[in-house]
C-alpha cells in the first residue's frame, strides 16, 4: 500500500512539473491561468486533469477542440510516478524514497526544460538542492554537496579563463551539489564521469547537425545510473584499488 500511495503522489508531482516545465521558463505564473487547452485556451474541468489516466480516457485530444495533447504530458507524469516507485523499490523507506524521488523528479523537469529552452529556473534547482541535503544524514549529505559545489565552481572559472568564454552555468554547480550530496565522493565522480562520457557519445552523434546539447541532462542521467547501480559501481572501485 505505502508503494502504491508513492507512485499515486509520483504521478501528481509529475503534473505539477509539467506545469512548471510549460511556465517558468517563459516566466509565467504556475497558477494562473487555471489549466486549459494550449490550442482553444478552454478552462479544463477536474476530471481533464487527473494524472496520466485523464490523457488516457481522452486518447490523447482535448476534450473541447479534440487537439491532440503533446505525449510529453503523459509520459513525464509516468517517468516522475516510476522514479518514486524506484526510490521506495530500492530504499524501502517512506521518508528517504520521498526526498530522493523528489530530487530525481526535479531533475527530470529540469533536463526537459534545458532541453528545449536552454534555461535552467532556480525555482526547481534551487529546492531540489536543499532536499537532497536532507538525504541520509544531512550533515555528511551537506558537507559532500557543498564539497562538489566548490569544485565545479573552481573548474568553471579555470575553463573559462583558459576558453576566454563562460563555459559553464550556475545551474552545473547546483546539479554538481546535488550529486555530492546523494552519491558522496566517490560515487559523484563516477557520476560526473559518466555523464561526461554519455555527453561525448552524444556530441559525436549529432554534431553533423549542429545541435547544442545542455549538460544537465546527462548530469541527471548520470546521477540515475549511479545511483541505481552503487553497489556494483562500489565493488569494482575497490576491486581497482586493491
Amino acid at each position: 500500500m505505502e508503494g502504491i500511495l508513492i507512485v499515486l503522489f509520483g504521478l501528481c508531482i509529475g503534473s505539477f512539473l509539467n506545469v512548471a516545465i510549460l511556465r517558468m521558463p517563459k516566466n509565467m505564473s504556475i497558477n494562473f491561468p487555471a489549466s486549459h487547452c494550449p490550442s482553444c485556451l478552454h478552462p479544463l474541468k477536474w476530471y481533464h486533469n487527473i494524472p496520466l489516466f485523464s490523457w488516457l480516457a481522452l486518447r490523447g485530444k482535448c476534450a473541447f477542440c479534440h487537439e491532440s495533447i503533446s505525449f510529453q504530458y503523459p509520459l513525464v507524469e509516468l517517468c516522475s510516478a516510476l522514479l518514486y516507485g524506484l526510490c521506495y523499490l530500492r530504499l524501502e523507506n517512506v521518508l528517504q524514497a520521498l526526498l530522493v524521488g523528489s530530487v530525481l523528479a526535479l531533475l527530470l523537469a529540469l533536463s526537459i526544460i534545458d532541453l528545449r529552452f536552454k534555461a535552467v529556473p532556480d525555482a526547481l534547482s534551487l529546492p531540489a538542492l536543499l532536499i537532497a541535503f536532507c538525504v541520509g544524514n544531512p550533515l555528511v549529505a551537506l558537507q559532500n554537496g557543498l564539497l562538489f559545489m566548490g569544485a565545479f565552481t573552481l573548474l568553471r572559472f579555470l575553463v573559462s579563463a583558459l576558453a576566454k568564454k563562460e563555459v559553464m552555468g550556475e545551474a552545473d554547480i547546483i546539479i554538481a551539489g546535488i550529486m555530492g550530496a546523494l552519491l558522496g565522493i566517490k560515487l559523484g565522480f563516477v557520476a560526473i564521469y559518466i555523464a561526461a562520457v554519455i555527453a561525448l557519445i552524444a556530441f559525436m552523434l549529432l554534431r553533423k547537425r549542429g545541435l547544442e546539447l545542455p549538460f544537465i541532462p546527462f548530469l541527471a542521467l548520470g546521477l540515475l545510473i549511479t545511483w541505481l547501480f552503487d553497489t556494483p559501481i562500489l565493488h569494482i572501485l575497490e576491486l581497482i584499488y586493491e
